[in-house]
């Protein structure tokens, strides 16, 4: 009797789990919408959704390496056609330079390592050592994933504001990590399980410090004010055009100062030479 119940526990945690991730998935619907709107990438890196791509192709591939695997594939091919979207997009709206560094991102990265790491599992001939390897490589990835928050994190420490910090977010993820945690454990799998226990910890401490610093003073960082830089880069730029121009009108005064006195000082010794030049005339 324990064995079906810990295998409909297993069901009912990876459908939750399912859920919960769909809608982290969907959590950057805002960001594109804004790009769609203004036509352009802005500030915005296309990394984390490479990764997230990355991570999600590497999932897949290890859930169908694995048997009764059902709701992992379910959730990363939604991921995979959602971050393909995201990158497309991405890649329409992006300054040429960067759509051409994206490119060759997607190119190296979810193309190039993810055909190297199919190619060079796919010769280990024992099977279950073969999803050991892919199990590890996926942990590896997946933790890099949840470490991607340390950035914000880092972010509200410096600025003691959470602006920058989606409560929503933090608490699906955190979530996500747990319904995932779960299933993996009820179906004693370590490769699932492991990641998620980071995971769960960097989601409650975003939500800890969220809480903490949620009625602070907000503080910009001035990497943050870019609205303002180009105003005061043409106020600087007019300060600096006036300055210069005040300079050469005292460069020019001051010339025609000194043009004035030779000037003068030359007239000065003509007359001067003309009334030497007299008396040597009536002498003779």
């Amino acid at each position: 009797m324990a064995a079906p119940d810990a295998f409909l526990l297993a069901s009912v945690f990876g459908i939750l789990g399912n859920i919960v991730a769909f809608m982290v998935y969907l959590a950057p619907l805002p960001t594109f919408y804004r790009i769609f709107k203004k036509k352009s990438t802005e500030g915005f890196q296309s990394i984390p959704y490479s990764v997230a791509l990355f991570s999600a192709m590497l999932m897949l591939y290890y859930a169908f390496l694995k048997t009764n695997a059902f709701m992992l594939i379910t959730i990363n091919s939604v991921g995979c056609i959602i971050e393909t979207s995201y990158l497309v997009m991405y890649i329409i709206y992006a300054p040429e330079k960067t759509r051409i560094y994206t490119a060759k991102l997607l190119v190296l990265f979810n193309v190039g390592v993810y055909g190297v790491i199919i190619l060079s599992t796919y010769l280990i001939p024992n099977h279950f050592l073969r999803i050991k390897v892919v199990g590890w490589i996926s942990v590896v990835f997946s933790v890099c994933v949840f470490a991607a928050p340390l950035s914000i994190m880092r972010l509200v420490i410096r600025t003691r504001s959470v602006e920058f910090m989606s409560f929503p977010l933090s608490f699906c993820l955190t979530l996500c990590a747990v319904m995932w945690f779960f299933y993996g454990l009820l179906v004693r799998d370590l490769f699932i399980a492991a990641p998620n226990i980071l995971g769960f910890a960097f989601g409650l401490a975003q939500m800890i410090m969220y809480l903490m610093f949620k009625n602070s003073k907000k503080s910009i960082l001035p990497e943050f004010s870019l609205n303002q830089i180009p105003n005061v880069v043409a106020v600087n730029d007019n300060v600096a055009s006036d300055s210069q121009l005040k300079t050469e009108d005292t460069k020019k005064s001051s010339e025609a100062g000194e043009n004035q006195s030779t000037e003068s000082m030359t007239n000065d010794s003509r007359a001067g030479d003309a009334a030497a030049a007299e008396p040597n005339e009536s002498i003779v």
